[in-house]
């Protein structure tokens, strides 16, 4: 499965349209997880062009986010038995392996494959304690400057994965 990643469009704000890019960096992709502040529930219509859509909640979503389905603080998915899940904002995150249980937050007990979030502005991809940390950064809105930014592509095959960030040119 191919999985298009994108965050922090900032739409209206940082620019008004979806960069035309995304059309064919995202062509053939499966499904489309934007890791929040989306702004506008209008983003998620126009990505919907393209493949079907999730998104987790961003810290400064816009009012009309807050009845959408699609739209939830966190996401947990489960693609070709690979666990996911879709943050806006990667608070804290253990330095363990991910299977270790931690008495003090036993909610991490099992912590996910992968971990998509946003919120810097800025595409990260890291291992961290078993886990793969995604961030692709913002498509509109890098390093909070109106311009084209990253996305990222994540495969999943059969238990396996790799994700790549793409530059928007």
């Amino acid at each position: 499965m191919l999985i298009g990643l994108i965050s922090d469009t900032h739409i209206p704000e940082a620019t008004l349209y979806i960069p035309t890019q995304l059309k064919e960096v995202f062509k053939g992709v499966d499904l489309i997880l934007h890791a929040g502040d989306l702004y506008t529930t209008w983003v998620l219509d126009q990505l919907e062009n393209l493949a079907p859509v999730i998104a987790a909640e961003g810290d400064d979503e816009y009012p009309d986010t807050v009845n959408d389905n699609r739209i939830k603080d966190k996401q947990v998915l489960t693609v070709e038995g690979v666990t996911i899940w879709l943050k806006h904002i990667l608070w804290w995150w253990p330095d363990k392996p991910k299977r270790e249980i931690d008495p003090i937050n036993p909610e991490y007990e099992k912590l996910p494959d992968i971990l998509v979030h946003g919120h810097t502005h800025r595409a990260t991809i890291e291992n961290k304690g078993g886990t793969l940390l995604i961030n692709p950064g913002s498509a509109t809105f890098p390093y909070y400057r109106s311009e084209l930014g990253t996305v990222a592509l994540l495969t999943v095959n059969s238990g396996k994965f790799e994700a790549q960030i793409v530059q928007l040119q």
